[in-house]
């Protein structure tokens, strides 16, 4: 099945058709779409009418191993009973519109942080795939950074700067910093993980910074000068020359490189229109079968 990409930002995203993933297994396609991924580090895939079970097995496919320990399940207990299918929404257990006051809703503001999905766990993720069940009449966008383009345009002096460093990242310390409160055990469940603040895509060769708003500290540097560095970075990251903005519609699936991008949600009336959507992550583990000339 021929594939073909168009260009939604000058660096990158790639809209993706014609394709129903959900009939995908055949691997030429499935390296024709991870080729995409390294080009782009973003496909926008509409009309994908996924249930939950398609979802996971077209994620399992395209990228192997499947990320289940969410932040969020140190909170509370997923209301789909299975830790890999990431509930993006603004509903209670019940299905219902959650209250302004509700815990999960204070925790899941976070989401409005720039930030990159599992980068507080290791392995941490590697591609996110969001599928849009439910989109409000209002406006209410997911927007992407181009974390290698930014890299790019960094001077000389900053890259050699940057080099070696390893930075502690922490979803506990993101969400702490809009006054979100955790229990000790809640603490304890989300320790955070160590990984270099520049990274090298693997296959495109393409480097990319690593930052996020769980970026907490740089190892063996002080505290204030370390987050100030991040602080700057992200700032840099972030510039509207880096950035695409997508408005979702019902059935759209969107694929991101957490390697080589950050991405935010940005604000709607939440306590008034329903939003559902589904995330299902995989993890930055090597797949054997999913390198070329592998088994």
């Amino acid at each position: 099945m021929a594939l073909s990409f168009r260009k939604l930002h000058p660096h990158f995203v790639g809209e993706v058709g014609p394709i129903d993933l959900r009939k995908v297994h055949d691997p030429e396609t499935l390296a024709e779409i991870r080729a995409g991924m390294d080009e782009y580090a973003v496909l926008v895939f509409h009309d994908q009418p996924f249930a939950d079970d398609e979802h996971l097995e077209f994620a399992k496919r395209l990228d192997g191993e499947l990320h289940t320990k969410l932040g969020s399940s140190a909170l509370v207990k997923n209301r789909f009973g299975n830790e890999a299918l990431g509930d993006i929404s603004n509903l209670d257990e019940n299905g219902e519109v959650m209250k302004s006051d509700n815990r999960r809703r204070m925790y899941s503001l976070g989401n409005r942080l720039w930030h990159t999905d599992a980068s507080f766990q290791d392995p941490p993720g590697r591609y996110s795939m969001l599928s849009a069940k439910v989109v409000p009449p209002v406006a209410a966008d997911t927007e992407y950074a181009d974390m290698r383009a930014a890299y790019d345009a960094l001077d000389a002096g900053m890259k050699e700067r940057l080099e070696g460093l390893r930075v502690h990242h922490s979803i506990a310390y993101s969400r702490q910093t809009l006054g979100f409160e955790f229990s000790q055990g809640e603490q304890d469940a989300l320790k955070g993980a160590v990984h270099p603040l520049v990274r090298t895509i693997p296959r495109s060769l393409r480097r990319s910074l690593y930052l996020a708003s769980h970026a907490s500290r740089i190892i063996d540097w002080p505290v204030p000068e370390g987050r100030l560095l991040l602080r700057d970075l992200i700032e840099h990251a972030t510039r509207p020359e880096f950035v695409y903005r997508h408005s979702w519609r019902v059935g759209d699936l969107v694929i991101w490189d957490n390697r080589a991008t950050m991405h935010r949600a940005l604000p709607f009336d939440d306590a008034k229109y329903r939003r559902e959507l589904r995330r299902v992550t995989t993890l930055d583990i090597e797949q054997p079968s999913l390198v070329p000339g592998g088994s």
